[in-house]
Formats: C-alpha cells, sequence, structure tokens
C-alpha cells in the first residue's frame, strides 16, 4: 500500500494542508520541528474531514499548563466530545521533537522522538480524514508521508478519483479581459473562519492589516474559471492558499491576483516549457517575465499541489506544496487595491483560502 504524496517542508504554522487520498490502514506521518519558548502554552496537531475545522477526526494537544499534560479529542458537527487526558509532557519548550502518527483500524498510535506516547481509539472513520493542520508555539521543519509497513514510498504521480467524471475546463483566452459585467460561476459555498493573521511588527502603519476574518472556499470540485473578491485586498502577513489537482493532459493554469483590469501577480505554470512564469500587466501592457526556480518543475500532470502566497511588505512569498520556490516582487506599490482572485486552466480546484 502507498501513500504517494510528496512532504511539506518548512510550512508557516497555522498551517492546513490536504492529505490526498485520504488515510488508510498502514499509513505514517510523521511531524519534525521544535517547541517555541514564547507566545503561548499550547500546539496542536489536527486530523480533519474537511477544512472547516468542524469535524476533527484527531486532535493532538500538548499544553504547557499545570505541569504539563497532553489532551485528546474528536470534534463532531462543531462539538467537541470528551477530553482524553495524558498526563505527561513529552515535549520542552526550545527543543526539537518528532511526533509519529501510525494510523491503525483500531485506534492512532502516536509516537514522540522515537517513544510510544498513546493510543487514541477512533470516534469516526478515519477513512473520512483529509486534511492535516498545526497551530501553536512550534515550528515545523517537515511533515512526511509514508507506508508504516514497508519502506518509505518515493513521492509519485497522484492521479485524483472522483466519483464524477471532470471535464477538462476551457483554456484561458491569452491576454482577453473580461468585460466589468461578466458573470463568473458562482462560488460553491463560503465558510467564515475566524483566524486572522497578524500585521508584522516591524511594518510601518501603511497598509495596515484590517481586522478582517479570512474567507474560506471548500468543494469536491469547482467550476472553472473562479473568481472571488479578498476581502480589505492584500497587506502584509496576509496568506492565499490555493489547491486542487492538475488535469493529467494538463497543458498550463493560471492564478491573477487583480486590480480592477490590471493584474498585479500573474502565476502560470506551463507543462510543455516546464517553467512557471510569473508576471504584472498595468495598462494592458504585460512587464518582464521572471521564470527561475530553485529546483525542477515543482508541478506534475496528475497530481495535487497546495500553492501557499504570503504578502510581506516588498514581496509575494510563494511556496508550492510546502516548500518556497520564489519572492516575487511588488509590481503596484497600493496592496490594498489588489482585491481579486482567479483561477482558470487545466486543473480541478478543490480549496480557496483567501
Amino acid at each position: 500500500m502507498s501513500f504517494t504524496q510528496a512532504p511539506y517542508h518548512n510550512p508557516l504554522v497555522p498551517f492546513s494542508g490536504p492529505i490526498h487520498g485520504g488515510l488508510k490502514d498502514g499509513h505514517e506521518i510523521t511531524v519534525n520541528g521544535s517547541v517555541l519558548l514564547t507566545g503561548g502554552n499550547r500546539f496542536s496537531v489536527n486530523f480533519q474531514c474537511g477544512f472547516t475545522g468542524n469535524n476533527i477526526a484527531f486532535h493532538f494537544n500538548p499544553r504547557f499548563e499545570n505541569g504539563g499534560f497532553v489532551v485528546c479529542n474528536t470534534k463532531q458537527f462543531g462539538s467537541w466530545g470528551p477530553e482524553e487526558r495524558k498526563m505527561q509532557m513529552p515535549f520542552q519548550k526550545g527543543t526539537p521533537f518528532e511526533i509519529r502518527f501510525q494510523v491503525q483500524n483500531e485506534a492512532f498510535n502516536v509516537l514522540v522522538n522515537g517513544n510510544h506516547f498513546v493510543q487514541y481509539l477512533h470516534r469516526i472513520p478515519f477513512q473520512q480524514v483529509d486534511t492535516i493542520s498545526i497551530e501553536g508555539i512550534v515550528q515545523v521543519s517537515y511533515i512526511n508521508f509514508q507506508n508504516s509497513r514497508c519502506a518509505p514510498i518515493q513521492p509519485s504521480c497522484f492521479v485524483v478519483q472522483h466519483t464524477l467524471t471532470a471535464q477538462p475546463p476551457c483554456k484561458p483566452k491569452g491576454g482577453k479581459i473580461k468585460p466589468p459585467n461578466y458573470a463568473w460561476p458562482p462560488a460553491p459555498s463560503t465558510v467564515i473562519t475566524q483566524t486572522v493573521y497578524p500585521a508584522i511588527n516591524s511594518v510601518p502603519p501603511v497598509p495596515s492589516a484590517p481586522a478582517l476574518p479570512n474567507t474560506m472556499y471548500t468543494s469536491p470540485l469547482y467550476p472553472l474559471p473562479f473568481s472571488t473578491l479578498i476581502p480589505g485586498g492584500l497587506y502584509p502577513s496576509r496568506n492565499i492558499i490555493v489547491s486542487g489537482s492538475i488535469l493529467l493532459t494538463a497543458d498550463m493554469f493560471t492564478i491573477n491576483l487583480r486590480c480592477g483590469n490590471d493584474i498585479a501577480f500573474h502565476l502560470n505554470p506551463r507543462f510543455k516549457e516546464k517553467a512557471v512564469v510569473r508576471n504584472t500587466k498595468i495598462n494592458y501592457s504585460w512587464g518582464s517575465e521572471e521564470r527561475s526556480l530553485p529546483g525542477f518543475m515543482p508541478f506534475i500532470q496528475g497530481q495535487g499541489f497546495t500553492i501557499l502566497i504570503r504578502c510581506e511588505m516588498h514581496c509575494l512569498k510563494v511556496s508550492i506544496n510546502g516548500q518556497h520556490q520564489f519572492d516575487y516582487n511588488h509590481r503596484m506599490k497600493n496592496l490594498g487595491s489588489i482585491n481579486q482572485l482567479e483561477v482558470s486552466g487545466d486543473i480541478q480546484l478543490t480549496h480557496v483560502q483567501v
């Protein structure tokens, strides 16, 4: 039984990422990182059914309080069940750790730093888990996926299975601007979460981060092209997450961050060219392309992906599948005016968070 998913490297916390294909008996997820000295007294690793956090099959929650203990629990339809507390603390602030979550038919088996720590019996079917999230006072080096009953599986081509047949979306018409009254297909559903990313302390007052909740859209499959507003526009420390899977016959796909008719950031993976093109379009004119990458083409036809676009004061930092790929210096300086996200091309879109 293989577990064909690339690891997440140095993900920003709080972090949420898909587990492609869901969990199966024999899977093992390893979280490697270190506990921060300051910033609070808790962290958690959650195995969720969807991105909303309303259904968490396994909540693993070390708390540096009252001598230290670890809470395990399950949340169903937004309500927590009875806590299970392990009155031991295998973690220390400022110290590295490794947690291995082994999926078994009856329970999650948890090892900390190579030693068995706790077993948590399933309260809801583990096969429904498709998301891992981490939050709290930790810095994560990597999240690795493998089959615990054989040698680690190297990442390979992953083909997403759906109960319906996905039709290849229309190819984006290069350079055409949609009229102002163009009727984009409606978003499937909207869930408002209360996660607000604070502004970086060293950032000057402008532009400042408005107190707006993130908007998260999640659906088995979106109609494309997809478009949504970015409430409040961009500002330093704001994250935008786009997840999905790439069609086996994909030629290209596009993510645009727009300001009216202008495109502040154009992200355009092209499979025939094995390139990830970045650019800006102002007054209907494209600027100079950027194509450099630290390694190979990070997207693979037939494989799932997660793109994190983090806005900083001077640039956008872009990570793909948990691995930082490049910085894109802002060419449009009025970040707050960049308030629309567009996604189109040869993909199946399953998750958007703005």
